[in-house]
């Protein structure tokens, strides 16, 4: 295995599969928040005319990627928030509309510019060059430095766009700036997983975060830590069974996911158990009955009239206040 770094390309791909590994969760949390989950495969579509563009001018494909991107985004953004009864098919005429231009427009662009269809809707990693890596490396910085520094402002919005705009939370700037950082994330991660791909590695993730982490936070480190993971890991598989990059790589997020969620039910099928022989009879978790309610990065499930909270191996009771853990329960989780 360590045989494959002494080749350039797979250094180069593999640095690469690292960068897009940590901002594609970063930035696709947000969007499982806002249930825009697939919005990544829209704008991948919009990101081929940009390639186009590119590839006919002589420029680089990333960035006249990313200005199709992004300019998509925000009419993506305006559309959703007018609400229109038609918005469905006017997305769906941009992001069709999109990849046939793409397809067009790469046909007609010059053999001398080397650029492949399939490079850039299914990855091909071990095409990408230094220059290139610059490139995503300094996308990479701006989406996972965004998210971190602005990550209670849109958590804040993406849960509840109401109450945000209620305690004077800049909205739909705010919501714009997420959709410009997904497009950040697609247009980077096109060479690496491919612009019809890389909606799972924004968003698997994030779903085995989810089941591992004890709050927002924590899922979203866990989301970050795993994307990098997959990233790493399915760049190093493909190299040994010699398969595709971008499939390789979200594969592994599939096996992942899968293999948490089956560990995740039986874990808590046997937390269940215990906590009914503990005192606690019962297991919270999303969907279980009781209703949810947030407290600062982790949440409360109202249960009998007592608000519950995971805290390790055992339930705190928070008070009315909703602030400070009043006395410890002895149910497990």
């Amino acid at each position: 295995m360590l045989e494959m770094f002494q080749l350039e390309a797979m250094r180069h791909a593999f640095v690469a599969a690292l960068l897009v590994g940590a901002a594609a969760p970063a930035v696709g949390v947000f969007l499982v928040q806002r249930r825009l989950s697939l919005i990544g495969d829209g704008l991948g579509h919009v990101a081929l005319a940009g390639v186009a563009v590119g590839a006919l001018t002589g420029t680089s494909p990333v960035w006249t990627a990313l200005v199709a991107a992004v300019l998509a985004a925000c009419v993506i953004e305006v559309i959703r928030v007018r609400g229109n009864t038609n918005a469905d098919v006017a997305l769906a005429v941009m992001f069709y509309g999109g990849i046939a231009l793409g397809v067009v427009l790469l046909a007609k662009a010059p053999v001398e510019q080397g650029v492949s269809l399939n490079s850039y809707l299914f990855g091909s990693i071990l095409t990408t060059q230094a220059d290139e890596l610059w490139q995503f490396a300094v996308l990479a910085v701006i989406a996972v430095g965004t998210t971190t520094v602005l990550r209670k402002r849109l958590f804040a919005v993406a849960n509840d766009e109401d109450f945000a705009r209620a305690v004077g939370l800049p909205v739909m700037r705010t919501n714009l700036l997420l959709s410009v950082l997904t497009s950040v994330t697609v247009v980077m991660s096109m060479r690496v997983i491919g612009l019809l791909l890389i909606s799972a590695l924004m968003i698997l993730p994030n779903a085995t975060g989810q089941l591992l982490g004890r709050s927002f936070r924590g899922a979203t480190l866990w989301a970050v830590v795993i994307g990098i993971f997959c990233g790493a890991g399915g760049v190093m598989a493909s190299y040994q069974f010699d398969t595709p990059s971008g499939g390789t790589v979200v594969l592994t997020a599939v096996a992942l996911f899968l293999a948490v969620s089956i560990a995740s039910a039986i874990a808590r099928t046997a937390a269940i158990r215990r906590a009914r022989r503990s005192g606690h009879p019962h297991e919270h978790y999303d969907g279980c009955g009781h209703p949810a309610v947030l407290h600062a990065d982790h949440v409360d499930y109202l249960h009998d009239g007592h608000r519950h909270a995971a805290h390790h191996d055992h339930w705190d009771e928070h008070g009315d206040d909703h602030h400070a853990p009043t006395r410890h329960e002895e149910g497990i989780r």
